[in-house]
C-alpha cells in the first residue's frame, strides 16, 4: 500500500548498482529467482524469447545480458510464482477489489482459470473453457457487427494479431483500436504525410555512423534503457547529444553500464547529453522553428561570403516539396513568441542549432513528449522539417527514430490491426479468404470510448491491456462501461479493467511469451517487430504458470469458431496446431515485407521490413518528402497567456510499464512510497500559495460544464520550467477530457493538460 511520499533528489547514474539492486529486489519479491539464468541465456537472443516490455531494437551481436532493469522486472512479473486462483476470487467481492491499488491487484500473480462475473454474489466464478467460448460466441452472434469492438494491446505476437484482425473483419467490422491510438498514432499520421512511411527510418547500425543526436520528449532511462548502450558508444566517439525535455531525466544525464566491470568498480559514469534544454510543455515547435531561423540566417551569411550554405540545397531541390512556404513561415515567425512559448533563451536555441549545423549525419529521437499534444502531428512534422533542411533522411547515420512502447505495438499495425481501411489490403484478404471485408473505417480508441458513452458500442473484446485504466476521462468511462452487454478480457494478471464489469464479463487467462507454447506440432514460435521495423522470433523457455492456460492464438481461434460461420478457407484449427502456417498466411497477404517469413526467423538482429524513405523513395502525395507547416508554435490546449493555468505532463515512473505498476519507487526521480504526487517548480508552488511539501487539488482548466478535479496530491519542488507540472499516469487520467486529443490522430493530449492547482 502507498505511504507518505519520500523525496530526495537522485544523484546516482542510470544503470549501475542502483539498477542491479532494484532488479534483485524485484526477483525476490516475485519469487522468480529460478528465472534469472534465462535473462542471460535467452532474453532477447536468437533461439530465446523476446522481452514483453519495450520495443527497442535487438542487436545482431547481443550483449552478455540483453535486458534492462524494466525488462527484467517485466519478465519476473510474468514468471512470478504467485497465482490468482479461483479460491482468491471466492474470498473477495469485485466491489472490494475495486478499492485495491493497481499494484496490489497485479501483485497477486498469474491468472490460472477462465472466470465469469456473477452479479448476484459480486464475485468471479470459475467456468470451463468450453462454457466460456460457447457463451461468448452465442452472444457475439446476437450483436450488430458495428456495435462490437476488438481492442488489442501492443503485446500480442504477429501471429495472434493477424488472426485477431481477421476475426474482426470476418465478424463484420474494422473496429480494431489498439494501444498505438493512445501513444504513437500521431507518428502514424504525421510521417506518411511528410516522408511516405508510418515508421522510423533508422536501423540500429545507424548509431555507429551518426555524428549528432537530437532528442525531443523521450525518457531513455525508463522507456527504452537498452538504447543507452548505443548512446554510450556514441558518446565515446565524442558525438554530441542534444536533449529537449521539460524534466531533467537521469537517463539522459549519466549512465554506468552494468555489463562493464571496470565502470561498475569505479562508478565513473558516461555523460550522455552534452546539451540539455528544459523546454516548456508544448513548446517544442517553437524550439524547432527557432533553430530553423538560425539555420536560415547562417545559410544566408555563408552564401553572402561566397561559401557553401549550411542547408542541403541539392537534397531540398531534388527530394522535397513545400520548402519555399516553410522558409517564408520560419522567417516571418516572431522571436518574442518563440522565446515565450518555448521557455528557452535565444542563446540556448542558438547553441542547439549550432551543434546541429555542424553535423553531417543526424538522428532525431522522439517519444510521446511530442505525440501527445493537441498539435502532436505538427510537432513530429516540424522535427522532420528540421531534418529535411540538411538532408538528414535516407543516408547512413541519419534519420527519424520514434521510440515505440509495447514490444509489438508497431508490428500489430503491420499485420492489419488498424481501424483505417486504407492501411489494410482488403482486396487481398477478400481473395485469400473468400469473403467481402467491411469497407467502412472502424473505431479508434477515442471513437470507441465515445461509442461506449453514447451506448452504440455493446460489446468489447480486449486482447491484453488494461483499457479502462489507460484511457482518458476514466471516471466517466467506468460508469458507462457498466452499460456494456459483454466484456471479454484476455489477460495474464488481474487489473482494474476486469473489475469494471459489464452485464456479462469474462476473464480468459493466457500464456506469456516466455512460456513454452506446446501445440499439436510441438513447441511454437511467435514473432514481433521492434521500433526499427526488424522482425524477431521468440521461443518460450519456461513451464506455463498453470496447465489449463491457453495461448492467445488458441483463444482467438476458439472465439472465431464459436462466433463465425465456418469458412473452409480459414483454417483456424490448423493455424493453432502450427503457427508456421499463420506465418505463411501473413506472407501471402503481405508478400513484400514478409518474403520467406519462416526461412528468416533466426537472422541475428532480426530482418527489417522495407522502408522506402530509407532509400530516399517518397511514397507521398507529391512523390517527394514534404515540408509541412505547423499551425501554431504552442502545441498545447493550454493558453500561454493565463499564468494561473499550468500544463500538466502525465508520465510513468521508473517502477512502471504503461499501466503496470511494479512498485512505489521512482528511483531515478528520487520519489518513493507514493504515486499521489505532483511535481512543479518552487516558484510556481509559492506563487499559487501552496506550502512546501503541502497537499494540493488539481482541476482541469476547461469550460465544458464538467468538473474534473482530484485532491490530496503531495507537492514536490522539482526542477521544471515555470508553468509546467508533472504527475503520474494513469492516476491522472480522470483529469484528461475525452475530447482533448491530437488533431488528425486523436491521440490523447496527455503531455500538456491545462490545469489549475490550489492548496487542498
Amino acid at each position: 500500500m502507498e505511504q507518505k511520499v519520500k523525496y530526495k533528489q537522485y544523484t546516482m547514474p542510470t544503470g549501475g548498482w542502483g539498477s542491479l539492486k532494484s532488479v534483485f529486489a524485484d526477483v525476490i519479491q516475485q519469487r522468480a529467482i529460478k528465472t534469472t539464468p534465462g535473462l542471460l541465456k535467452d532474453h532477447n537472443k536468437v533461439g530465446g524469447y523476446m522481452c514483453t516490455s519495450c520495443a527497442w531494437a535487438k542487436p545482431g551481436k547481443p550483449h552478455l545480458g540483453e535486458f534492462c532493469e524494466n525488462g527484467a522486472k517485466a519478465t519476473f512479473w510474468d514468471l512470478t510464482s504467485k497465482r490468482t486462483t479461483p479460491e482468491f476470487f471466492a474470498r473477495h467481492t469485485v466491489n472490494e477489489l475495486l478499492k485495491w491499488p493497481d499494484y496490489d491487484l497485479e501483485n497477486e500473480g498469474r491468472l490460472t482459470h477462465p472466470m465469469r462475473y456473477d452479479a448476484t454474489t459480486d464475485k468471479y466464478v470459475s467456468v470451463s473453457w468450453r462454457e466460456a467460448f460457447a457463451d461468448i460466441g452465442q452472444k457475439l452472434k446476437g450483436f450488430e457487427p458495428s456495435s462490437v469492438v476488438f481492442y488489442a494491446s501492443g503485446r500480442a505476437s504477429l501471429e495472434t494479431s493477424y488472426m485477431y484482425q481477421l476475426l474482426a473483419r470476418l465478424y463484420g467490422n474494422n473496429n480494431l483500436p489498439d494501444s498505438s491510438n493512445m501513444c504513437h498514432e500521431t507518428t502514424s499520421v504525421a510521417l506518411p504525410q511528410s516522408i511516405g512511411t508510418p515508421v522510423g527510418t533508422i536501423l540500429l547500425h545507424d548509431y555507429e555512423h551518426t555524428d549528432c543526436i537530437l532528442s525531443f520528449g523521450q525518457n531513455v532511462g525508463t522507456n527504452s534503457p537498452r538504447l543507452l548502450h548505443s548512446l554510450q558508444e556514441v558518446r565515446e566517439r565524442d558525438v554530441p547529444i542534444v536533449v529537449f525535455n521539460p524534466l531533467k531525466e537521469r537517463g539522459w544525464q549519466e549512465f554506468v553500464n552494468p555489463q562493464r566491470p571496470g565502470q561498475m568498480a569505479t562508478n565513473k559514469a558516461t555523460q550522455i547529453a552534452t546539451q540539455y534544454y528544459q523546454v516548456s510543455a508544448g513548446g517544442d515547435i517553437a524550439v524547432m522553428m527557432g533553430m530553423a531561423k538560425f539555420l536560415f540566417t547562417w545559410h544566408d551569411e555563408a552564401k553572402a561570403r561566397g561559401e557553401p550554405g549550411i542547408l542541403d540545397e541539392d537534397f531540398i531541390q531534388q527530394h522535397t516539396h513545400g520548402f519555399e512556404a516553410f522558409e517564408a513561415q520560419v522567417r516571418s515567425t516572431d522571436w518574442a513568441e518563440i522565446l515565450q512559448v518555448s521557455g528557452l533563451s535565444s542563446a540556448s536555441i542558438e547553441a542547439a542549432a549550432r551543434t546541429y549545423s555542424k553535423a553531417k549525419a543526424v538522428i532525431a529521437i522522439y517519444g510521446m513528449g511530442l505525440t501527445q499534444h493537441r498539435y502532436g502531428v505538427d510537432n513530429v512534422q516540424t522535427l522532420i522539417n528540421l531534418l529535411l533542411m540538411r538532408g538528414n533522411i535516407g543516408k547512413p547515420g541519419a534519420g527519424i527514430c520514434p521510440v515505440r512502447g509495447h514490444s509489438n505495438v508497431q508490428g500489430q499495425r503491420t499485420v492489419g490491426i488498424s481501424e483505417k481501411t486504407e492501411l489494410v489490403p482488403l482486396d487481398h484478404l477478400a481473395e485469400q479468404y473468400g469473403f467481402e471485408p467491411p469497407r467502412e473505417d472502424g473505431l479508434n480508441t477515442i471513437e470507441a470510448c465515445e461509442g461506449i458513452v453514447k451506448g452504440t458500442v455493446k460489446a468489447f473484446i480486449s486482447l491484453g491491456g488494461n483499457f479502462v485504466r489507460a484511457i482518458p476521462e476514466s471516471e466517466l468511462m467506468e460508469r458507462k462501461w457498466r452499460d456494456l452487454d459483454l466484456s471479454v478480457q484476455i489477460a495474464t494478471k488481474l487489473n482494474r479493467s476486469h473489475l469494471v464489469t459489464a452485464a456479462t464479463t469474462y476473464i480468459l487467462p493466457t500464456l506469456v511469451r516466455s512460456e513454452i507454447d506446446e501445440q499439436l506440432s510441438g513447441p511454437q514460435i511467435v514473432t514481433m517487430e521492434d521500433s526499427t521495423t526488424c522482425i524477431h522470433a521468440s521461443r518460450g523457455k519456461y513451464k506455463p504458470a498453470h496447465e489449463g492456460l491457453l495461448s492467445e492464438p488458441r483463444i482467438v481461434a476458439e472465439i472465431a469458431k464459436h462466433a463465425l460461420e465456418p469458412n473452409p478457407k480459414v483454417p483456424w484449427e490448423d493455424w493453432v496446431n502450427n503457427y508456421a502456417l499463420v506465418r505463411d498466411a501473413i506472407e501471402a497477404t503481405y508478400p513484400e515485407p514478409f518474403r520467406d517469413f519462416n526461412g528468416r526467423l533466426d537472422i541475428p538482429g532480426g530482418f527489417p521490413r522495407p522502408v522506402p524513405a530509407r532509400h530516399r523513395e517518397w511514397h507521398t502525395d507529391t512523390g517527394k518528402a514534404n515540408f509541412k507547416l505547423p499551425k501554431s508554435l504552442n502545441a498545447s490546449f493550454a493558453a500561454a497567456e493565463d499564468s494561473d493555468v499550468l500544463r500538466l505532463i502525465t508520465l510513468r515512473s521508473n517502477d512502471q510499464f504503461n499501466t503496470t505498476v511494479y512498485g512505489y519507487d521512482d528511483r531515478l526521480r528520487g520519489i518513493h512510497k507514493s504515486r499521489m504526487i505532483v511535481m512543479m517548480s518552487a516558484d510556481d508552488r509559492i506563487r499559487l500559495g501552496i506550502a512546501k511539501d503541502g497537499l494540493a487539488r488539481i482541476t482541469t482548466a476547461v469550460d465544458d460544464g464538467i468538473l474534473r478535479t482530484m485532491t490530496n496530491f503531495q507537492v514536490i519542488d522539482y526542477d521544471l520550467p515555470s508553468g509546467t507540472c508533472a504527475a503520474y499516469y494513469p492516476e491522472c487520467n480522470p483529469l484528461i477530457p475525452l475530447w482533448q486529443y491530437a488533431e488528425e490522430s486523436k491521440t490523447p493530449a496527455a503531455k500538456s493538460v491545462p490545469v489549475r492547482i490550489e492548496p487542498a
